[in-house]
């Protein structure tokens, strides 16, 4: 029957389905759900598939490299493994996996390889500089890339006093442990090698070290030369760094070097012979210096040869010595004075005179303060001797 009074003409309705029964086992048992669609043969292609395992290749990699590079940086950055402060040697020409492998052996780092890495990530491959240098306990291995990047090493020292010579200078070169490869086969002339404290990294070689002496000297001289007084009996700069090298053996004292110097210039003004007494041993011994225990006796001061200025006239052929700067200076300004003399005068330093009558009254003083000197050290020496007890043997 339709409601709506209308016969629904073609359509029936279907018969009612019986209502069957579950048991209880039945009614908890879950229903099947919806089954999934096919997959279609394009989602089954092999390049598919490859570009699946391709990107989760790729994202796993990704991964895995963060993780790398977070490690590796923390361990760049993180403190040393150093217990003490080392002094750690880069030499010329050393690569960077070279210097990681001896900062490995060392103890100074942990891992040669992340060093390297991160020395060539912060892109100074070529920049890590040869030197000596003080890495601090625990230091890191940036900071070690820092500190050899920055080329601060540890320098080490040779000093050449005023007054030594060219031979006595190559010998100290010659012997300092810093210091690498051969000497010259030659010497330079004497009086060329500047008098001052040579700073310079450890594993420097000598003849990089004589070279800069070389060079510092002659700017040196150059210089004092130019600011001269006019006037000086000297027919070139030869000649004027070889009475700087003569003032500079006779007198330690800054306050009298000018006024020795105004001594010679005045000799050499008059034509008088310098009668320099270290111009007889140079002359002697040459650039080995003469013996502690060897004086100048009266046939030395007679004996002639190129240097003894008391038997030559004017100045000796080359200097006896390197002269320092205050030397030079007090050749260049000599003082004013009419001195044509001096002497010890048993303090150290020096009585000056116009005439030889008063030098020799002062050389008289010196005599008599030599005497003395010497009889003082004489009792000193007996009573020495006789306060030490007697020694006896026992049979």
């Amino acid at each position: 029957m339709n409601p709506s009074g209308d016969r629904d003409f073609g359509r029936r309705e279907a018969p009612p389905q019986p209502i069957v029964p579950k048991t209880a086992s039945e009614a908890l048992r879950p229903e099947k759900g919806t089954p999934p669609p096919k997959r279609s043969r394009k989602s089954r292609s092999q390049i598919v598939v490859f570009m699946n395992f391709l990107v989760s290749s790729v994202i796993l990699v990704v991964l895995a490299a963060g993780v790398a590079v977070y490690l590796g940086k923390s361990e760049f950055d993180g403190p040393g493994p150093s217990q003490t402060t080392a002094n750690f040697l880069v030499k010329e020409k050393t690569g960077v996996a070279e210097i990681a492998e001896q900062l490995e052996r060392r103890g100074l780092i942990s891992d040669s390889r992340v060093f390297r890495l991160g020395v060539r990530a912060y892109g100074h491959d070529a920049s890590l500089k040869a030197g000596e240098y003080e890495i601090k306990a625990g230091a890191s291995m940036r900071e070690i890339m820092d500190l050899m990047e920055s080329g601060k090493s540890v320098l080490a020292s040779l000093t050449i006093p005023e007054g030594m010579t060219v031979e006595q200078a190559f010998q100290r070169i010659a012997e300092h442990e810093a210091l690498t490869g051969d000497m010259p086969t030659e010497m330079p002339p004497e009086g060329s090698l500047i008098a001052d404290t040579q700073r310079f990294t450890r594993g420097s070689t000598r003849k990089q070290i004589i070279e800069k002496m070389m060079a510092d000297q002659a700017t040196l001289v150059e210089s004092v030369w130019n600011r001269r007084v006019p006037g000086l009996p000297f027919a070139n700069i030869n000649e004027f760094v070889t009475l700087a090298s003569i003032v500079e053996k006779e007198t330690g004292r800054s306050d009298e070097r000018s006024r020795v110097a105004a001594v010679f210039i005045n000799r050499l003004n008059k034509g008088m012979r310098l009668q320099s007494d270290p111009t007889i041993l140079y002359g002697l011994f040459g650039g080995k210096g003469r013996p502690a225990d060897r004086p100048i006796y009266q046939s030395d001061i007679d004996k002639p040869t190129p240097y003894n200025t008391y038997t030559i006239d004017g100045l000796p052929p080359t200097p006896i010595a390197n002269p320092g700067r205050a030397s030079l200076e007090a050749v260049a300004n000599p003082s004013k004075t009419k001195d044509l003399y001096f002497v010890a005068d048993g303090t150290g330093g020096h009585v000056f005179a116009t005439s030889l009558e008063v030098h020799n009254e002062n050389v008289a003083r010196w005599r008599a303060v030599q005497r003395k000197q010497q009889q003082e050290a004489a009792k000193a020496e007996a009573e020495k001797a006789q306060s030490e007890p007697a020694t006896t043997n026992v049979e």
